[in-house]
C-alpha cells in the first residue's frame, strides 16, 4: 500500500502528473482543426486526412499496451519524460513539415508519445499519492485532460484565425518542453525507485506475472472492454453530434458545436464532483454504473426528438456530467482490479502492464467508435447515432458491474 505522505507532497505529484496529462491531450486536438489549412497547402484528400488520425490512434493504442512493460522495467518517471519529449518532437516536426509524409511522421511521433501517459501517470499516482487522496488525484487527472483538449483547440483556433499552422506546431512544442522542464525539476519527488520495487516484487510474485500472466485475469479484460465501450460512445458523440443534432432538432452548425462544448464542460464539472464521490464511496462500480445509466437516459431522451430545442444543451450537459462523474470512481475501480487480481498489488511486476493494457481500450474505442458511427451515417442511419451512444453506455455499465463482482469475490473470501 502507498505510504501516507504530506498534503504538500501529494498536491505537487498530482499537479505535475496533471500537467503532463494536459500536454498529451493538447496533442489530441491540435491537428484536426488545422486540416482545413493543411489540406490545400499539401493537396491531400479527406481520406488521407482521416488516415492521419488513424495513424495516431493505432500507434497510441498498440503503444499503450506495450508501454506498461517499459514502465515496469525502467520506471514511470523516465517513461513519462520520454513521452513528453516525443510530443515536443511531434510539434517541431509539424512546424517544419514540407509534405504529407512529414505530417505522417509528426502524427506518428505524437502517437508514440501519447501511448505512455496512462501506464506512467497511474503508476506514479498510485505509488506516490496517499490512498485517501487518490479519488481527488484521479479527478484532477481527468480534469487536466479536458483542459488539455481546450488548450489544443485554442492553439489551433488561434492558428486558423491568425498565426498559421506552423506557429501552432511550434507553440505546442514549447508547451511540451515546459512540461518536460517541470518534470525534470521535480525529479526527486517523482522517482519511483523501480529497481528496488522490481527486486522486491520478483521475490513475491510467481513466474506467471513475470510477463503476460495478467491477461488470464477476467476482471482485467472486463476493464479493457469497459474503456472500449465508453470511449466508442464518446468518440461517436464528439465526432458527429453537430450533424446529428442538426438533423433531429434543426440546429445550426454553430449551435451544434455549442452543444458539444456543453457536453465537454459538463464532463469537466462531473469530474470535479466525482473526485469527492470516489473518496467517500467504496462500491466504485455502483457509482460508475449509476452515473453512466443517468448519462444513457439523457442520451435516449435526446434521441427521441421529443424535447424542445432549448433542452438540447442541458441534456448534452447532463450526458457529459454523468460521464465525468464516473471518471474518478472508474479509475479507483481499475486500481482495485490491479491490486486485488495480482499477487503483490502495487508492487506486482505486472502493475504497469495492467494499466497499459486496460487503458489501451481508450484508443481502440476512439478509433472504432467514429468509424462505426460514420458508417451508420453514410447508410442513412442518422437517427441511430444517439440510441447507439446510449446502448454503448448501458453495455459499459453491465461490464463495470461485472468487473466489480470479480474483484469483490477475493475480498469476501478473505473476511
Amino acid at each position: 500500500m502507498t505510504p501516507n505522505t504530506s498534503f504538500r507532497a501529494d498536491a505537487a505529484v498530482i499537479a505535475l502528473v496533471g500537467v503532463a496529462h494536459a500536454t498529451s491531450h493538447l496533442f489530441h486536438l491540435l491537428l484536426p482543426p488545422l486540416l482545413p489549412l493543411l489540406m490545400p497547402d499539401f493537396g491531400f484528400s479527406y481520406t488521407e486526412a482521416g488516415f492521419l488520425m488513424t495513424v495516431f490512434f493505432a500507434i497510441s493504442g498498440i503503444g499503450q499496451a506495450l508501454a506498461g512493460i517499459v514502465v515496469d522495467r525502467y520506471g514511470a518517471r523516465r517513461v513519462l519524460m520520454a513521452g513528453v519529449s516525443l510530443l515536443a518532437a511531434s510539434g517541431l516536426a509539424l512546424s517544419v513539415a514540407a509534405n504529407y509524409p512529414m505530417l505522417v511522421l509528426a502524427v506518428a511521433l505524437a502517437g508514440i508519445g501519447n501511448s505512455v501517459f496512462h501506464p506512467a501517470d497511474y503508476s506514479l499516482l498510485n505509488k506516490k499519492v496517499s490512498p485517501p487522496r487518490l479519488g481527488y488525484a484521479f479527478s484532477v487527472h481527468g480534469l487536466c485532460g479536458n483542459l488539455g483538449w481546450a488548450m489544443g483547440a485554442a492553439i489551433s483556433g488561434t492558428a486558423l484565425a491568425w498565426a498559421g499552422w506552423r506557429a501552432a506546431g511550434m507553440v505546442a512544442a514549447l508547451l511540451a518542453l515546459f512540461s518536460l522542464v517541470a518534470l525534470q525539476i521535480a525529479r526527486p519527488l517523482l522517482d519511483d525507485d523501480v529497481a528496488r520495487v522490481a527486486r522486491d516484487a520478483a521475490r513475491r510474485a510467481g513466474p506467471a506475472e513475470a510477463t503476460f500472466g495478467f491477461l488470464g485475469t477476467s476482471a482485467i479484460w472486463l476493464a479493457f472492454m469497459f474503456f472500449l465501450l465508453i470511449t466508442a460512445a464518446f468518440g461517436g458523440l464528439q465526432s458527429f453530434s453537430a450533424p446529428v443534432l442538426g438533423g433531429i432538432y434543426g440546429l445550426s452548425p454553430a449551435a451544434g458545436v455549442a452543444a458539444l462544448t456543453a457536453y465537454l464542460l459538463g464532463s469537466a464539472a462531473g469530474m470535479v464532483v466525482g473526485g469527492f464521490v470516489a473518496a467517500r464511496v467504496y462500491a466504485h462500480e455502483r457509482a460508475v454504473g449509476g452515473a453512466l445509466m443517468a448519462a444513457a437516459l439523457f442520451a435516449a431522451v435526446l434521441a427521441s426528438g421529443l424535447p424542445a430545442v432549448w433542452t438540447v444543451i442541458p441534456l448534452m450537459t447532463g450526458i457529459g456530467f454523468g460521464v465525468g462523474l464516473a471518471g474518478p470512481s472508474r479509475d479507483l475501480l481499475v486500481r482495485r482490479v490491479a491490486t486485488e487480481s495480482l499477487a503483490g498489488g502495487n508492487a506486482s511486476p505486472a502493475f504497469g502492464r495492467v494499466y497499459g493494457f486496460v487503458y489501451s481500450g481508450l484508443d481502440v474505442g476512439l478509433a472504432l467508435g467514429p468509424l462505426a458511427f460514420g458508417a451508420l451515417l453514410d447508410a442513412g442511419g442518422r437517427d441511430g447515432v444517439l440510441p447507439g451512444v446510449a446502448l454503448l453506455q448501458v453495455l459499459a455499465v453491465l461490464t463495470v458491474l461485472s468487473m466489480g463482482r470479480k474483484v469483490a469475490r477475493p475480498r469476501a473470501r478473505s473476511v
